[in-house]
C-alpha cells in the first residue's frame, strides 16, 4: 500500500470520526433537552418550535441564520430552538441516560495538608565564607618555601615559607638598644613599635628574652583546610601586604541548587533540606538554606539556592552531585484532579455538580500542581463534587446555551445582586446586553437586525429577530438604519428594551 493511499484512508477515518462525534453530540443535546422539559414531543411539534439559529455540532460557537451544509464538516447544520434556552442560565442539565452513555465521572474537592517540597539537583562547593588569605607583613625576601602545592590539605599553623625581613631586623636592634638604657617608658614605646610593624607577640617576646634580633620569620597558616592558591616561590621578593596563599576551610561545605522560578516562592532562609549524594547511596544528609541569591537566571528561569552542610572527616568533596529535597512548611490546601480543570488560556473552569444531572461552571484560581492533582486557591469549597471526565462536551453545550461561569471566589451560581448584596431587579441582572446593529425588517412587534458580536453570550455577528418590549420603540425607525439597542432574555425570547438611532 503506497503512502498516498494510506493518507487517503487516514483522512476518511478522521472525517468519519468527526461525523460520528457530531451526531453523538446532537443526540445528547436532544435527549438532554427532552429530559429537562420532562415531556415527550408530539408529532408535528418540531414544525411549531421557533428556530433561533443553526450551528455545526463540531464547532458550536459559530452560528448561522439559515440551514444548509456546514463549512467545516460534510454534514448538515443543526437547528437551535428557542425552548432549549428555557433552562437556568447559570447551569446545565443532562439526562441520566446521557450521563451513563458519556461515562461521566465526578471527584470530590478535598482539603489536605501539603508541603511545598521541591526536588532539584545540586552540587557540592567549597564554603567561600570560610577563607583565609596569608600575606607578608613586611617587605623582604623568600628564603625557603615548604613542600606544599595548590590542592593540598594542611593543618592549622602549618608553615608555608621563611621570609627575611630587613625592616624587622632594624627595628629589633633599635628596641634592644633602647632597652639597654633601662628607661621603662622608652622600652615600652619601642616594644609597641615592633607590634605595630606586624611582628607577632611571640616573636617580640623571643627577641626580648634572647637579646638577639630575629631576621628570619616563618609564615604559617591561621587555619587548616585546602590550599586553594599558593603564590609564593623561593627566591621571590615580596612587598608588605603581598598575598602568599589562599586557604579554604573544610569544616563545612556549600551545596548549590538551581530551583525553577515557579517553585522558589515558598522557600525561606533556615528551611531544612535532605541531601542524597551519589557517592553515598542510601544515606540522607541534613542541610539548611543559608542563602537565596537575589537574582534569577534569565536564560534558565531558575533561582540559585545555597545550603550549608557540616563536613566531619572531610568526606564531602567539591564537585560531588546529588538529589536535593528542599522541605517547605506544610499548609492546608484544596485539591482536585488535574483532569477536572478546563484551561481556556485566559481562565480555568471546573463544573460543579448541583444535583443528579445538573452542573454549573465555576471559574477557579489554581496553585501548584502536585502529582496528578491541582491546588485550588479560590472558586471551590471542601466537599463539592466536580466533573472529572467528559467535561469538555458539557462545556461545549454550556457555551452554546450562553451559560456563564461563576467568577473566581464564588462556589455557587451567580444571581442578580446590586453592589450592596441585595437582590437586583431583572432589568439590572447580568442578562442585559447593549450592541449596535442595522435594521433589516420592521414589524409592529419585532425588529430583525444584523447586529455585531455579543462576547458575553459568545455570539458572533449575525442577523436575527428580536421582540419589542413596547411597539412604540419602533416609531421613527426605518430599514437600513444603524441603531444601538439594549436587549435581555425574557422567557424564551430575546426582547429589545431600548433602541436609538446612531450616526453612520
Amino acid at each position: 500500500m503506497n503512502n498516498s493511499l494510506k493518507k487517503t484512508l487516514a483522512g476518511l477515518t478522521l472525517i468519519a470520526m468527526g461525523i460520528a462525534a457530531g451526531w453523538g453530540l446532537s443526540q445528547w443535546r436532544a435527549s438532554s433537552t427532552h429530559a429537562a422539559d420532562g415531556a415527550v414531543p408530539q408529532p408535528g411539534a418540531a414544525a411549531e418550535r421557533k428556530v433561533l439559529y443553526w450551528y455545526d455540532p463540531m464547532s458550536p460557537m459559530q452560528k448561522f441564520d439559515k440551514p444548509g451544509k456546514s463549512p467545516f464538516m460534510d454534514m448538515d447544520l443543526v437547528p437551535k430552538y428557542a425552548d432549549e434556552d428555557a433552562q437556568d442560565s447559570t447551569g446545565i442539565s443532562v439526562s441520566a441516560q446521557t450521563v451513563q452513555a458519556l461515562g461521566l465521572r465526578t471527584a470530590e474537592v478535598v482539603q489536605r495538608a501539603i508541603g511545598t517540597d521541591v526536588d532539584v539537583v545540586g552540587a557540592v562547593l567549597l564554603n567561600d565564607r570560610d577563607v583565609s588569605i596569608v600575606q607578608a607583613r613586611s617587605a623582604g625576601f623568600v628564603e625557603r618555601v615548604y613542600a606544599h602545592a595548590p590542592g593540598d590539605v594542611i593543618a592549622p599553623g602549618a608553615p608555608l615559607a621563611d621570609l627575611l625581613l630587613p625592616e624587622w631586623v632594624a627595628a629589633q636592634r633599635e628596641f634592644l638598644a633602647v632597652r639597654a638604657l633601662k628607661d621603662e617608658s622608652l622600652t615600652t614605646a619601642a616594644r609597641q613599635r615592633l607590634l605595630l610593624l606586624g611582628m607577632p607577640q611571640a616573636l617580640v617576646a623571643q627577641v626580648e628574652r634572647t637579646g638577639e634580633p630575629r631576621g628570619i620569620y616563618t609564615v604559617t597558616t591561621p587555619q587548616g583546610g585546602l590550599v586553594a592558591e599558593l603564590m609564593v616561590r623561593q627566591g621571590m621578593t615580596v612587598s608588605a601586604g603581598a598575598s602568599l596563599a589562599r586557604v579554604n576551610g573544610l569544616a563545612t561545605v556549600w551545596i548549590e541548587a538551581a530551583v525553577p522560578e515557579a517553585q522558589s516562592g515558598p522557600l525561606q532562609l533556615g528551611h531544612e533540606a535532605q541531601v542524597r549524594l551519589a557517592a553515598f547511596p542510601g544515606e540522607v544528609l541534613k542541610a539548611r538554606i543559608v542563602s537565596i541569591l537575589p537574582q534569577a537566571n534569565s536564560d534558565t528561569r531558575t533561582v540559585r539556592v545555597r545550603l550549608e552542610l557540616a563536613n566531619p572527616g572531610q568526606r564531602l568533596k567539591a564537585g560531588m552531585s546529588g538529589q536535593i529535597t528542599l522541605k517547605g512548611r506544610e499548609q492546608p490546601a484544596l485539591l482536585v484532579p488535574s483532569e477536572a480543570i478546563i484551561r481556556t488560556g485566559k481562565r480555568a473552569l471546573a463544573y460543579v455538580v448541583e444535583g443528579p444531572g445538573k452542573f454549573h461552571p465555576v471559574e477557579v484560581q489554581l496553585g501548584a500542581e502536585i502529582g496528578d492533582q491541582l491546588v485550588v486557591q479560590s472558586g471551590l469549597e471542601t466537599g463539592q463534587q466536580v466533573v472529572a471526565s467528559a467535561q469538555f462536551l458539557i462545556d461545549s453545550e454550556a457555551s452554546l446555551r450562553g451559560v456563564l461561569p461563576a467568577p473566581s471566589g464564588a462556589s455557587s451560581p451567580v444571581q442578580g445582586h446590586d453592589e450592596h448584596g441585595a437582590s437586583a431587579p431583572p432589568a439590572a441582572a447580568a442578562n442585559t446586553f447593549t450592541v449596535r446593529g442595522v435594521i433589516e425588517e420592521i414589524s409592529p412587534t419585532e425588529l430583525t437586525l444584523a447586529h455585531d458580536a455579543v462576547p458575553a453570550l459568545k455570539w458572533p455577528a449575525m442577523t436575527m429577530g428580536f421582540k419589542l418590549a413596547d411597539p412604540r420603540l419602533a416609531a421613527g425607525l426605518a430599514p437600513k438604519q444603524q441603531v444601538r439597542f439594549t436587549f435581555s432574555k425574557q422567557g424564551e425570547d430575546y426582547v429589545i428594551t431600548a433602541v436609538e438611532g446612531t450616526k453612520p
